[in-house]
């Protein structure tokens, strides 16, 4: 595919920065958006919500619909998926962006924490694609997205915060063992991860605050490697653990100082996500 035009992107937690973004560099296109988040109001140190992202995807060239969602229940996910559906025809491309982060060891997570990071990572990015697998084997060139790591079995991973890690690859699981399953429904199943950190909330919030930002990548760059994967043919581009710049990369895109939050550092100055072997 050349374009996303008219495709029905169903895109959770798509009221904030990765989502938002993917969301937009479709819409540019002329998609159809499925902004499914649970944010209604904006927080203070979260800014943005499904309608304020609804607006500025129409504004970018697409059609948005804004919806209620919380990845947890079932009901509600299914009943999205229907609305999608029945607004517009059908879904294509199904992110599964939503997650929740806790950087706590294994004797000081709170189980409540520890249950919400496996509710909304792990267990609602296999309830969405279950949900979404009947729609998505009437789209023509269907795929699904998990925003996920490469899998590792490297134990530095996993100590200092083994809760995160544990949930982040349920998410690479999936990815494992659907494209596997639904290869001969020609469903694309893969993963994208970033090789930098990514200027976000959580990593303004959690991990070092605007040193950290400068130090890293715009989420423009996981939106074009996103979108370039989406334009791949489903039946030949499944079960890849894709990082985002070596996507781009791919689609003979060279300079990648344009996604530096600071654009004079070297590459090398840039610091690595997590789940990145350097």
């Amino acid at each position: 595919m050349s374009t996303l035009k008219n495709k029905t992107l169903f895109i959770t937690g798509a009221s904030r920065v990765i989502g938002k973004e993917i969301a937009l560099k479709a819409a540019k296109d002329g998609a159809n958006i499925v902004v499914a988040a649970k944010t209604t109001e904006a927080h203070p140190k979260l800014p943005g919500t499904i309608y304020s992202a609804a607006e500025e995807i129409e504004a970018a060239g697409g059609k948005a619909l804004p919806l209620v969602v919380d990845v947890r229940e079932e009901q509600t996910v299914a009943a999205a998926m229907r609305k999608a559906v029945e607004t517009f025809g059908g879904i294509d491309i199904l992110v599964n962006n939503a997650s929740a982060i806790n950087l706590t060891g294994t004797l000081d997570v709170e189980m409540k924490r520890f249950d919400l990071m496996h509710q909304i990572n792990f267990r609602g990015t296999f309830l969405c694609s279950k949900l979404a697998v009947p729609h998505l084997k009437n789209a023509e060139n269907p795929h699904v997205l998990n925003l996920a790591p490469p899998i590792s079995t490297n134990s530095r991973w996993y100590a200092p915060h083994l809760a995160y890690s544990m949930a982040k690859f349920g998410m690479s699981f999936c990815v494992l063992g659907m494209a596997e399953e639904f290869s001969r429904d020609n469903i694309a199943f893969n993963a994208l991860w970033p090789r930098t950190a990514i200027a976000t909330a959580a990593v303004q919030n959690h991990l070092g605050g605007d040193a950290t930002i400068k130090l890293s990548r715009t989420p423009a760059i996981m939106a074009d490697a996103a979108y370039e994967i989406f334009k791949r043919p489903s039946a030949e581009c499944s079960g890849n653990f894709f990082i985002d710049d070596e996507v781009l990369g791919e689609a003979g895109v060279t300079d990648l100082r344009q996604y530096q939050v600071d654009p004079s550092l070297d590459v090398n100055q840039l610091i690595p996500d997590f789940f990145i072997d350097v």
